[in-house]
């Protein structure tokens, strides 16, 4: 069973484009790179030429003769005599090229040639892309992938356009959804947190209908994530880096969820923690979201680099990091609400982050201001609130009417209620966060 991806349009997209670059995949392990690229290689070209280098270790000799398209092709051949190369018809996949780096230093001459298309991958966990980057900069394409969106769970479970639209539409017409509507998203939307989007455990969610291993394979994913940081984390403390991705659901548990290095270990400094965070966000397994130094545009240099929060990138695997008693509560209840808003404020990163929107808070210094996130249209900044009760949102109200805050008229609120507006704010279901750039777009 192969899953519907956001990558199969862009990947089409690629290939009509005349001028074309080889192009990069990127993106943490097990989020379905492989299975994607492949599903469209083999349904768009005669020849397909898969190269995976954790797998095929003969293969790390093919450019040792040298970096031309005739010598790779040559020495791709000698290792396996059965590859044909057909030009105009045929795509070479390098998989796994964290294994393999000086493969990029190839793309220039694959490009200059034309006669080949070419498509890297590998996870980012560890991988060297500096020094890939500096072998194929201006010469190659990069697109970043994760794991399935509540979109692509949607598709999973056999929606389609039309329903999607409808949630888009519903949002820009402040529509609210029927009882029957809202009920029937909620509950998908509870399955796809406690889930994630790994394809693995959508796969297995899909074909029984229910919750079965998917814990077991959640586990696994982190299990293998830790063991990629002892793999190829070189240079820095693998201890240290494996307890700050450890510490993330504790972390966000907290009232005040700034990432704190004093709850890893008592009276630890930043300054010994030096690349672990950064190592955990370029491998694609945390996101950081930025604390704006005042609430207003441009977003960029108007961040304290100092206070931040760290979120997991698959809130399934977040759920999947929680204690026995929480597991128990969320999957047989789906009570989200146990673990202090944070899943739900987990969920929303997860869906800005693979939307492509930037992650953005707000804490005033010796106050209770605070706001969970920020997002911009063309000439205005909106704080977006994520509740988990029915309280008053007295930060969100604050930041409208306070002329201080001149870039802000309006703010979001995402939480368990129907599409509605009111005193300057919008109101919607937690499901709709996956819509917010769209959403964004029809009101500029």
């Amino acid at each position: 069973m192969y899953f519907r991806r956001k990558i199969d349009d862009f990947l089409i997209q690629w290939k009509q484009d005349p001028s074309h670059k080889p192009l990069i995949v990127k993106g943490a392990r097990q989020i379905g790179k492989t299975e994607s690229i492949l599903h469209f290689a083999n349904e768009q070209y005669s020849s397909v030429v898969y190269i995976n280098f954790v797998l095929d270790k003969k293969f790390r000799m093919i450019v040792s003769d040298g970096y031309d398209v005739d010598t790779v092709i040559k020495n791709i051949s000698l290792a396996n005599p059965a590859i044909r190369f057909v030009a105009g018809e045929t795509i070479i996949i390098f998989d796994e090229i964290q294994e393999y780096p000086d493969v990029a230093t190839t793309l220039k001459a694959f490009r200059q040639d034309g006669r080949f298309d070419v498509i890297c991958s590998g996870s980012m966990l560890g991988i060297n892309y500096k020094k890939i980057h500096s072998n194929s900069v201006g010469n190659k394409t990069d697109y970043e992938m994760f794991s399935m969106d509540f979109e692509e769970f949607l598709w999973a479970k056999g929606y389609g356009e039309e329903q999607i639209d409808s949630i888009r539409k519903h949002m820009i017409d402040l529509k609210p959804f029927s009882e029957t509507e809202l009920n029937i998203y909620k509950s998908l939307f509870l399955d796809y947190c406690v889930l994630g989007g790994m394809p693995e455990v959508v796969r297995g969610y899909v074909e029984t209908g229910t919750f079965s291993g998917s814990l077991e394979t959640q586990e696994q994913i982190r299990l293998d994530y830790e063991e990629d940081v002892r793999k190829y984390a070189e240079g820095l403390d693998q201890a240290k880096i494996i307890s700050v991705y450890r510490s993330v659901p504790a972390q966000l548990a907290k009232e005040n969820k700034k990432f704190q290095f004093s709850k890893i270990e008592k009276n630890a400094r930043s300054r010994e923690y030096t690349g672990c965070i950064e190592w955990l966000i370029d491998a694609g397994v945390v996101t950081e979201c930025n604390c704006l130094i005042f609430p207003e545009l441009p977003l960029k240099g108007n961040i304290d680099e100092s206070k931040y929060k760290l979120y997991y990138p698959d809130t399934g695997l977040l759920i999947s990091a929680l204690d026995e008693e929480a597991q128990e509560d969320l999957r047989v209840n789906k009570n989200l609400g146990v673990y202090k808003g944070a899943l739900y404020e987990n969920f929303v990163a997860e869906a800005f982050v693979k939307q492509g929107l930037g992650l953005f808070y707000y804490k005033k210094d010796n106050s209770t201001l605070e706001e969970d996130f920020f997002v911009r249209t063309r000439d205005e900044l909106i704080p977006v609130e994520v509740k988990s009760n029915n309280d008053r949102s007295k930060s969100l109200t604050a930041l409208i009417k306070n002329e201080n805050y001149s870039d802000i008229k309006h703010g979001i609120k995402l939480g368990d209620f129907n599409v509605g507006y009111a005193n300057g704010i919008y109101t919607f279901p937690y499901f709709c966060a996956f819509m917010m750039k769209a959403y964004l777009k029809s009101l500029d």
